[in-house]
């Protein structure tokens, strides 16, 4: 498929010297973020100020008055897929019809073929297509455990979680996933944030559930809802794209121009020994429409840029094809980088350098929750050997939400 590149972005040329563009703010870094870094040249960089800036805390509106979720069904029933989740995957479409389910519970329905769609078995997997008929079994919430005092090995995973936490309050938690730890369980994997979450679970039986996924080798901002709630609130503000989500990443060469729009489609493409999402035509088996606005926020030369991401849609791997779609693959990915002979500069790391930075979102009971995320060690080391200020503007704040 051919480059689409448009030019959205207003360049900071054609602004007035020292303007700023309504209602951007700066990132500002910490003082360890921004740490002990020179620019080439031997000149010390310049740093506006060395001391953290505290968080604004989530003060909230007056609470809204919403009923709570219906009950899980008791009884066999047959929905009908509606336009917006056309295309939904099976497991996803499961999690926004009825978010006290379990991951697991998910997957176990899904196995036994209790789940059909049209009559038939279907994998958790399957896309759905709008006005498929979906049979639901009998559902209910996972067995509460009795009450016991938590083992050592559930309280240090209980401190793993509040050292991970960038907020939280009654309904909602987003976490600093960590780079290497996956969300959710699957084949080779030993330790997850769904799994770690046991340790939350209530006397009810409810526990914290997850409302979206970061690729296990991406670290930064994991939106967590905490009650059946927030759960059905925060999957609707995603659905209907009233989320915002900023990435950060290192990336091969400088793209140019160096604001843009990127627009593909992507499917999955499978085989013997993994699977990729590679771009697609319009109209292609499994193809998703997918959506990245992109800006250059710094370079080291010409060999390497800092580019700050918004995805408007969600797809699987969505902003790792799109980079290397445009040739500029994002450092250290497994998967997509396509750069022959390419070598890494000394002292940087081979792993992906990929930050999820930063999440907007309407809270479920009024005002808006905006968490960031720190840059991971091997991303902090890369652009300190740099000369990268990551307290610098953001240009990402002017793109579309569209």
């Amino acid at each position: 498929m051919s480059r689409r590149v448009k030019r959205p972005l207003r360049p900071a040329a054609d602004r007035a010297k020292g303007a700023r563009p309504k209602g951007a703010r700066p990132h500002r870094g910490s003082a360890a973020e921004r740490g002990p870094a020179h620019r080439p040249g031997g000149k010390p960089a310049v740093r506006l100020g060395d001391k953290q800036r505290a968080p604004k805390p989530f003060v909230p509106e007056p609470e809204k008055h919403v009923a709570e979720p219906p009950p899980l069904p008791t009884k066999v029933q047959t929905v009908v897929v509606t336009a917006d989740e056309n295309n939904m995957r099976v497991d996803r479409f499961l999690e926004a019809r009825f978010p006290g389910l379990s991951f697991s519970h998910i997957q176990r329905i899904v196995r036994k073929g209790e789940l059909r769609v049209n009559g038939k078995r279907a994998d958790s997997k399957d896309r759905l297509e709008e006005g498929q008929s979906v049979r639901i079994p009998p559902l209910k919430l996972d067995t509460p455990k009795a009450a016991a005092s938590l083992s050592e090995a559930a309280k240090k995973t209980l401190q793993d979680l509040k050292d991970m936490t960038l907020f939280e309050d009654a309904d909602v938690m987003v976490l600093n996933k960590p780079a290497g730890l996956a969300v959710q369980g699957g084949s080779g994997i030993t330790r997850n944030v769904d799994d770690m979450l046991e340790v939350m679970r209530d006397a009810k039986g409810q526990k914290p559930r997850l409302v979206h996924r970061l690729d296990r080798e991406t670290s930064g901002c994991l939106l967590i809802a905490k009650t059946r709630f927030a759960a059905t609130a925060l999957t609707g503000s995603f659905r209907h794209r009233s989320a915002r989500k900023i990435y950060w990443a290192l990336v091969v060469g400088v793209p140019k121009p160096k604001q843009g729009r990127i627009s593909t489609y992507l499917a999955k493409e499978e085989s013997e020994e993994d699977s990729i999402m590679r771009i697609a035509a319009h109209g292609d088996e499994g193809a998703s429409h997918a959506v990245t606005y992109y800006a250059v926020v710094e370079t080291s030369a010409t060999k390497l840029a800092w580019v700050s991401l918004k995805p408007v849609t969600g797809r699987t791997h969505q902003l790792r094809a799109h980079m290397a779609h445009i040739d500029h693959a994002i450092v250290g990915d497994p998967k997509y980088f396509n750069k022959e002979n390419w070598q890494l500069p000394g002292g940087l790391q081979n792993r992906l350098h990929l930050l999820a930075r930063r999440i907007v979102i309407p809270h479920p009971r009024g005002g808006v929750i905006d968490a960031t995320a720190p840059l991971p060690p091997h991303m902090l080391q890369s652009w300190n050997l740099l000369g990268l200020e990551a307290d610098r503007f953001d240009p990402i704040e002017n793109a579309p939400e569209e």
